[in-house]
């Protein structure tokens, strides 16, 4: 997954559960940690940081802040379509998302570098001034991973999942392509059915 991918997959860390309710991952600290260190590469010049990571219920917060401005962004994205079931009426406005996301990204600012060894050519990279706390750091590089998405191509194939209980919003990757993953369409289409059968039934009994 591309670094400007990871906010998607911050944002699908809201799922449906299996049982017709809604899981969340990062729930507690521990999730957080697992999170993190599992998408580590992506991370990008924070991912020795990331491999390491612990978090406490702090870190857990702020990341949860910046899911949520990024949700609340994604449901802004794919207008006029309908946002995640899970978004419907519960998020801050763009504005409000929009100030959250670049607060977290401002915690800890990346500046150009430039090596250039004696036997090779110049290499650009990024480096964080000062001592961000670990933290303040991954949250930042996940708020500058939702800009990237937000400000990239991939913002307009942006889609939440239609199907029936799914809460996920997904890149649309081919032009036929409705759903994020193929049991969620194996689920609608079941849904559909049963929506003709009971119509059927109904108009039967009329």
């Amino acid at each position: 997954m591309s670094g400007d991918h990871l906010a998607l997959d911050l944002a699908v860390t809201i799922r449906h559960d299996g049982h017709g309710g809604v899981a969340d991952d990062l729930a507690e600290a521990a999730g957080l940690t697992r999170w993190v260190r599992a998408h580590s590469a992506a991370f990008g010049e924070d991912a020795a940081v990331a491999a390491e990571f612990t978090a406490d219920e702090a870190a857990r917060t702020a990341v949860a802040e910046v899911r949520t401005a990024v949700r609340a962004l994604f449901a802004r994205a794919v207008l006029p379509g309908p946002p995640s079931s899970a978004d419907a009426g519960r998020l801050p406005s763009a504005r409000q998302a929009l100030d959250r996301l670049n607060a977290a990204s401002a915690l800890a600012p990346v500046a150009p570098r430039l090596d250039w060894p004696d036997d090779g050519a110049p290499v650009a990279s990024h480096t964080v001034p000062g001592s961000p706390a670990p933290a303040d750091r991954l949250g930042a590089a996940l708020a500058r991973s939702a800009v990237a998405f937000l400000a990239g191509p991939d913002r307009e194939l942006l889609r939440a999942c239609p199907a029936p209980r799914c809460v996920r919003y997904f890149v649309k990757e081919h032009a036929r392509q409705e759903w994020c993953k193929p049991s969620c369409g194996n689920r609608a289409r079941v849904a559909r059915h049963h929506a003709r059968r009971r119509e059927e039934r109904a108009g039967s009994d009329g």
